[in-house]
């Protein structure tokens, strides 16, 4: 297949993608960020972790300058030293975790962000928000995990396995709707 041909396919690909997702669920995404009064924690791995950077930025400075919320939004993926130090010390699967244990509480928000919704760190993290009475917001893809199933609100990009380039593409757009929608409608 040449490049112009797989360039359509992949936005033709991307486009179907977009056209199923379940909106309804990204308006209560929505509803949910202009009423908390807790903390937003995003985490994710690879290019998900740049999503939940981007996230974290939009959310929190990219609507306060703009006197549209003041959300207070970390993402738990931006320091690299924490991020490497838990890796190294106790294990890759608990750097999330870690970072929220004692941290979370009742009624703040846990953005989890993974394609396949399977990354053990996403999901021990994940487990650990619930219990803390967290509200859990699953971004995922492929069939969805076990991220799909344990999120209170679920944002799910059904696609084939492995098509990791549309579920972050989508994930990225979506990020941008909610930033876009706030910043412009909401007073």
């Amino acid at each position: 297949m040449e490049f112009k041909e797989f360039t359509k396919e992949y936005i033709n690909t991307l486009y179907k993608t977009l056209n199923n997702l379940n909106l309804d669920c990204l308006k209560e995404l929505e509803e949910l960020l202009r009423s908390t009064k807790g903390r937003v924690f995003i985490i994710g791995n690879g290019g998900s972790s740049a999503t939940a950077s981007h996230m974290a930025n939009d959310l929190s400075v990219g609507l306060k300058r703009r006197n549209r919320l003041n959300l207070d939004v970390i993402s738990l993926a931006d320091n690299s030293a924490v991020n490497f130090a838990l890796a190294n010390d106790i294990g890759f699967e608990n750097v999330f975790y870690m970072q929220l244990k004692d941290i979370i509480k009742k009624d703040d928000i846990l953005i989890a962000i993974s394609c396949s919704g399977t990354s053990a760190n996403i999901i021990k993290a994940v487990k650990y928000a619930k219990k803390q009475n967290a509200i859990i917001v699953g971004f995922s893809g492929f069939e969805g995990g076990d991220l799909k199933n344990l999120s209170d609100i679920k944002i799910h990009v059904e696609t084939t396995k492995g098509e990791y380039g549309i579920v972050e593409d989508v994930h990225m757009i979506l990020n941008h709707i909610l930033f876009s929608y706030l910043k412009k409608e909401y007073k």
